[in-house]
């Protein structure tokens, strides 16, 4: 979540992504038209997919005249002149550079930026919103991004786990999907409605889950468990509005012990954690606690950063997410303006002192499909390429304990594959035309298609 005021009702919007417009009779029209135009699920029993160049990310070397096997949802075999097997079907892809389907580990894709204005859980049904959700995967799909790590439904109980579900069950062509179902904070807290009437709001779905002590906080993460979410995200710091624009504090929402009942009781169901964290003490004790990953934060201290460095803690920055706005007014853009920077500092700092930074975006709060804006930000604030390709890619996969199936080219790893004109381990921009799309091993966008 990267809204300045997120829960207070009637708030203006902040985001320069703009307003999305069309409502549920467009995006019901998205869905089918986007379904009718993706070719079956099936896939076919074999297909050797041919290209000028292939880019191994891990190594960051490019090799020429690749071709990539795939039987089913895998991959089976890479290299030079390969046999086509019988009833293979043969993709010559031309000059191209062929790379793994890219990886973002922070987004919301029951959110639209409409949100940003009308609170959704009072303007929206969860049926609309669960509609919404699959063209806003689609949308990140043909992005070029095969695999999501979706990081709470924003109140849309179990949207994300039904778009999850109807990916794998082929009902129709999406990312592949992990999900957080609800999100966890204080009452009072971050995604915890404010300005309502006390009566009123006492009866109103909130955007999380509210727990308040130590058996609510075990009882929300078992409730998740036993819906089947994929992983547990907590607030450990609370919103923008919480945050003193002096000293740019930001307010901890719960304490160290806190957080590591839940990473423990999190991982009885095997399942990781990640917190939102804007940084001071609510960030340093969540590492502490032991969570997987740190979302935002864009105030993280060399404390806390050499601590993630130590265990391993991964960070999603999510730094386009937090530009000033074309509507904002003085004091909020000048309050935003501090953000960038100290994010750009911190995503340096984060560099050099080893930290494990994975591709995330945030989309939701901006345009679902606009996710690539944050690989060029990443190298304006001095990542090279290949590592900005690592990150959304390798890191990804890391994060998500997937590092043996997903973010490679390479055999018995899944078929995530798409391709570019150019050299995006060069030139980060050539990821804005994508000619190719396989996810999990069908083929989403071949050239020449018309989206």
């Amino acid at each position: 979540m990267s809204r300045t005021c997120t829960t207070e009702i009637g708030c203006p919007a902040r985001s320069g992504a703009g307003v999305a417009r069309g409502g549920l009779q467009a995006t019901v029209g998205l869905v089918l038209v986007m379904g009718m135009m993706l070719p079956n699920p099936a896939q076919a029993a074999a297909t050797i997919i041919r290209a000028a160049r292939l880019l191994d990310v891990a190594s960051g070397q490019v090799a020429e005249g690749m071709d990539i096997l795939v039987e089913g949802n895998r991959i089976r075999e890479v290299g030079r002149g390969l046999v086509m097997p019988p009833d293979a079907v043969s993709i010559d892809l031309g000059d191209v550079t062929v790379l793994p389907g890219l990886i973002d580990a922070h987004t919301h894709v029951c959110l639209e930026p409409e949100d940003e204005i009308r609170v959704p859980v009072l303007h929206k049904t969860d049926a609309a919103r669960a509609i919404a959700a699959m063209a806003a995967a689609q949308r990140d799909l043909w992005a070029g991004f095969t695999t999501l790590r979706d990081l709470d439904n924003e109140g849309a109980d179990m949207a994300d786990l039904a778009v999850r579900d109807a990916v794998r069950r082929g009902v129709f062509t999406g990312p592949r999907l992990f999900v957080a179902g609800w999100a966890i904070s204080i009452t009072g807290g971050h995604m915890n409605l404010t300005g309502l009437q006390p009566s009123v709001d006492r009866r109103l779905t909130q955007l999380a889950l509210m727990v308040d002590g130590p058996q609510a906080m075990v009882a929300a993460i078992r409730d998740q468990a036993k819906a089947g979410v994929d992983l547990i995200k907590i607030y450990a710091t609370g919103a923008l509005r919480n945050v003193d624009r002096g000293t740019l504090d930001a307010m901890p929402q719960f304490s160290r012990d806190e957080m590591r009942l839940m990473v423990e009781e999190a991982a009885r169901w095997r399942l990781d954690v990640a917190a939102h964290a804007y940084g001071g003490r609510g960030a340093l004790d969540a590492v502490a606690a032991g969570v997987r990953s740190i979302e935002h934060g864009m105030f993280l201290d060399d404390a806390t950063l050499d601590l993630m460095a130590s265990k391993g803690t991964f960070w999603c920055p999510t730094m386009t997410a937090y530009l000033p706005g074309p509507d904002d007014a003085p004091d909020d853009r000048a309050f935003h303006e501090r953000i960038v920077q100290r994010h750009r500092e911190t995503f340096r700092r984060a560099m050099k002192k080893g930290v494990k930074i994975a591709f995330g975006t945030d989309a939701g709060s901006f345009a679902h499909g606009d996710n690539r804006r944050e690989l060029q930000r990443m190298v304006d604030y001095g990542m090279s390429p290949i590592d900005v390709l690592r990150s959304a890619t390798l890191t990804g996969a890391a994060l998500l304990r997937r590092e043996h199936d997903l973010g490679r080219i390479a055999p018995g790893y899944l078929a995530d594959i798409i391709a570019v004109a150019g050299r995006p381990d060069r030139d980060i921009a050539a990821l804005r035309a994508i000619t190719f799309i396989m996810a999990d091993g069908t083929i989403v966008r071949q050239p020449g298609a018309d989206r």
